[in-house]
This record gives C-alpha cells, sequence and structure tokens, in this order.
C-alpha cells in the first residue's frame, strides 16, 4: 500500500504504508528504545505525535496487550524502517493497525529522518496511508497547528475517578495521561490508590482524604496544564506531592518556576542521568519539554541532571515535601535502575496517617 510522510519543511518521503488507509498528522519525534514497542505506543504522553521508531525493526513479537500503558494507541502513527510481517505472536502489528484504524509507514530510511530531526529539531509532520502525494502531504503538515496551540490531557486523562484498592497510604493521583505501570509501581507498595482526572477539584480530591498527591506523566506543553497547576498550588505545603515526567514540570510551574521546549527532545530507553550523590542510573524517557532549573525558587534543589546535556531531571523541596523526576522510573520496558530508589523513597515520604 502507498504512503507519505509530508514535513513542514518541505522534504517528504514515500514508503510502504500498514494498517488503515487515511491520514493523520502531528509532530514528528522519534524514541532510541529497542524493546517495548508496545508500550511506547500506548504511552499516552505521545498523544499528538507521530512516532519513529530508530531501531531498525519492530513488531517481532507481536502485539503485546499484556504490557499496554493504557487501553488505547495514543501515537498518531507509527513510522519504522522495517515492521514485521510474520511475527511470533499474533496479532501482528499490521493487523492491530488494520483492525483499530491506525496509520503507519515503513520502509524509509529513519537514521537519516532522525538525523534530520535532531539538526532541525521536532517538525510538524502528516502521514498518508493509501496515496504518495507527497506535495499535498506538506501542504496538510504546514497546516497542522503546533504542539504548544492544543489541549491533548483532556483526550488522555480518566473520565471518572477511579479506586485501585490497597491496604496502606492513601495517594491521590491527578491524572493527566497516567501510565499503567506507575499506578502497579504504587500498587506494590501496597498504596491505597485514588485516580482523579486531570479537572478534578480541591474538594473532589480531598473527599478521599489523600496522605499525598501524586502528579502524573502527559501529552502536550505542560503551560497548558493550568487546572492541574492551579490545583497543585494549593496542596503544596499541606501533603507530600510527587510527580513523574509532566508531573516535574507541573510542580515547577506550580511553585513559579519556568519551562521551555527541548530541540528535539529525550525519548527512549537509554537516557543516562546523573543523581546529586554522583551515581548515574539509565533511564527511559519521553518528553519535549522541560524544566529551567534556574528559575526554581530559593528551597529546591536539583536532584538529577541529564548526562548528555545538563537539562533538570528532578528536583527536591525538602521544606515542602515535594520530590519529582523528569525520567520514567516505572518503565516496563526497562531499564529498571530507578523503579526501587524511587518509589520506596515515594512511600517512605508519606507520613503514617
Amino acid at each position: 500500500m502507498k504512503a507519505v510522510l509530508g514535513l513542514e519543511d518541505g522534504n517528504f518521503f514515500v514508503g510502504e504504508g500498514f494498517g488503515a488507509e487515511g491520514e493523520s498528522t502531528g509532530e514528528l519525534v522519534f524514541t532510541t528504545q529497542m524493546a517495548g514497542y508496545m508500550e511506547a505506543l500506548t504511552d499516552p504522553s505521545y498523544a499528538g505525535q507521530l512516532l519513529m521508531f530508530t531501531y531498525p525493526l519492530i513488531g517481532n513479537y507481536g502485539v503485546d496487550f499484556a504490557n499496554f500503558q493504557n487501553p488505547l494507541i495514543h501515537a498518531r502513527g507509527c513510522i519504522t524502517h522495517e515492521v514485521c510481517k510474520f511475527p511470533k505472536h499474533n496479532p501482528s502489528l499490521i493487523t492491530f493497525f488494520e483492525d483499530q484504524g491506525l496509520h503507519g509507514l515503513s520502509g524509509i530510511d529513519t537514521r537519516m529522518l532522525t538525523i534530520n530531526t535532531r539538526l532541525h529539531g521536532t517538525l510538524r509532520s502528516a502521514l498518508i496511508v493509501g496515496d504518495d502525494n507527497g506535495e499535498y502531504a506538506v501542504e496538510i503538515a504546514r497546516k497542522a497547528p503546533q504542539i504548544s496551540d492544543i489541549d491533548l490531557i483532556q483526550s488522555v486523562t480518566c473520565t471518572d475517578p477511579y479506586h485501585v484498592r490497597g491496604k496502606g497510604k492513601r495517594i491521590a493521583v491527578l491524572d493527566l495521561g497516567v501510565k499503567k505501570n506507575i499506578v502497579i509501581s504504587l500498587q506494590k507498595r501496597d498504596a491505597d490508590v485514588y485516580v482523579f482526572p486531570y479537572t478534578a477539584t480541591k474538594d473532589e480530591i480531598d473527599a478521599c482524604r489523600p496522605q499525598a498527591l501524586f502528579v502524573s506523566n502527559g501529552p502536550g506543553d505542560p503551560k497548558r496544564a493550568t487546572h492541574a497547576i492551579d490545583t497543585v498550588k494549593r496542596y503544596i505545603g499541606e501533603i507530600p506531592i510527587f510527580g513523574i515526567c509532566m508531573g516535574n514540570q507541573i510542580l515547577a510551574l506550580a511553585l513559579g518556576g519556568d519551562t521551555h521546549k527541548l530541540k528535539f527532545g529525550h525519548r527512549g530507553s537509554n537516557q543516562p542521568v546523573r543523581c546529586s550523590d554522583g551515581t548515574i542510573s539509565i533511564t527511559t524517557q519521553n518528553h519535549g519539554y522541560v524544566v529551567d532549573a534556574e528559575s526554581l525558587p530559593e528551597g529546591c534543589q536539583v536532584s538529577y541532571t541529564n548526562v548528555n546535556d545538563n537539562t533538570l531531571e528532578g528536583f527536591v523541596d525538602r521544606y515542602l515535601n515535594i520530590s519529582c523526576v523528569q525520567f520514567h522510573p516505572e518503565a516496563h520496558g526497562g531499564p529498571h535502575d530507578t523503579e526501587e530508589p524511587i518509589f520506596d523513597m515515594i512511600y517512605r515520604s508519606i507520613p503514617d496517617a
């Protein structure tokens, strides 16, 4: 099946389509992870983006339903050098994309396209499956909105609160697009977890008598999450607050800090971070925005830094009992360097009722 990827800079790439005929637009981003393609495709943080895998082959173990991070595919399209047509387990990624009406593209030089993204930054793009009109794809890409202009969180947050019962400390999760494995990591500590939509009011959250607030990952520009920022502000100094990925950015903004967009973001499972004690861990990451370390108020201390570009990867405020990280310690596809220390720290930091 014909397919083409068009970029706003005027370039287009013709390849072989898979999935359903149709078109999708979004910011083109790449991930360097070599496994866990279903975890990535179902990560709500990829909403609004076309996801390209730098590893040249995906789909070799079929569709792994057990490790979905959300019931739906949230990436607007999948781009790969090669997709496995006859995986070890069924259904194949091709069949699944056909059944779900999703769009995929294979057979293009993803290495070259990755280098282009690193040089010029993330670009608006359009994926057309069933046609190879490159000029038309470029035209659509140029008309697509910037990701910072889209409210993506409302499409990935839960519609109603829900309870994941545990015998331990009560943790309220503000769902900006929470990954399943974050809740599982809290469950492993026997936490009593209450998950709320990102529009939940403080009064609604207070109804579960939370001993801590956890702010999840999510898609898009954190500055658009004004409701979540306002809610977090009201909890500062009242109970412990923790955050992962966008949660890290929301906490910084709630404290009066600032964020900015990275040139091409950090996405993959081989990102090194340096802890304030000097140790280095390999982490999974998926973010296009970052906290400006210099903008954090007095009392905040940088706890993690990205080894590659020295951007902030986490901070703490011990007086206010705030701790957050930019990376994903719960990542199921691995590595698992930080799952135990981060989530154990979170649970221990919550006073007993």
